[in-house]
C-alpha cells in the first residue's frame, strides 16, 4: 500500500499525524475528539459510517492511518505509552506499518493496523475493545451521548489528506 502522508510516518510526527482528524471529525460527524478512552466509541462509529458509505479502505488509506495515530495517541495520553519504530521490536515482520506501540516491556500493539482492520472487518475489530485488552484500564464503559452524523458525502475522507 503507498500512502501519501502529510508527515513522515515515523515515531516523532504520529501526534502530528494524530491531530489531522480531529477537525474533520467534528465537521464531518460533529464529534469533538479528546483523546478519551471513551472517545474511542466515537472513531468506531465514524468508521462505520465511512464502511456504510461504501469506502474501501485503500481509498482513505490516509484518513485511516491518522485514525489509528489517534488510536495510538489515547494509549500515549492516557497508559504511559510510546511510538516506537516496528523494525525495532519483536512485529517487526508482523506490523504492516512503520510504526508501533510499546506499553511496556514485551508489550506491543499496533493501533494503525487495528483501525485498517476495523474498516475492513467491522465491528470486530472494535477500538475500543482493543484498547481495554492492551490496558485492562477501567472506566472506559462511559460513552459520549452524540452520535456522529453519517457522512453522506463518498469521497469526503478519501480527499481529506491527499495532497
Amino acid at each position: 500500500m503507498n500512502l501519501n502522508l502529510r508527515y513522515p510516518p515515523t515515531p516523532e510526527f504520529a501526534a502530528q499525524h494524530a491531530e489531522l482528524v480531529l477537525a474533520p471529525a467534528k465537521s464531518v460527524s460533529g464529534v469533538d475528539l479528546d483523546y478519551s478512552p471513551r472517545s474511542l466509541a466515537e472513531v468506531d462509529k465514524i468508521i462505520e459510517s465511512m464502511r456504510q458509505d461504501g469506502v474501501d479502505a485503500e481509498q482513505i488509506a490516509e484518513t485511516l492511518f491518522a485514525f489509528g495515530c489517534y488510536v495510538g495517541e489515547v494509549f500515549v495520553r492516557n497508559n504511559n505509552a510510546r511510538w516506537t519504530n516496528a523494525a525495532d521490536t519483536a512485529m517487526k515482520d508482523l506490523a504492516g506499518f512503520p510504526i508501533v506501540l510499546e506499553l511496556g516491556p514485551d508489550n506491543i500493539c499496533n493501533p494503525i493496523g487495528k483501525v485498517f482492520k476495523r474498516m475492513i472487518n467491522g465491528g470486530e475489530d472494535g477500538l475500543e475493545f482493543f484498547y481495554r485488552v492492551f490496558t485492562t484500564a477501567k472506566g472506559e464503559n462511559d460513552r459520549n451521548s452524540g452520535t456522529p452524523t453519517r457522512n453522506r458525502r463518498r469521497g469526503f475522507w478519501a480527499k481529506l489528506f491527499r495532497r
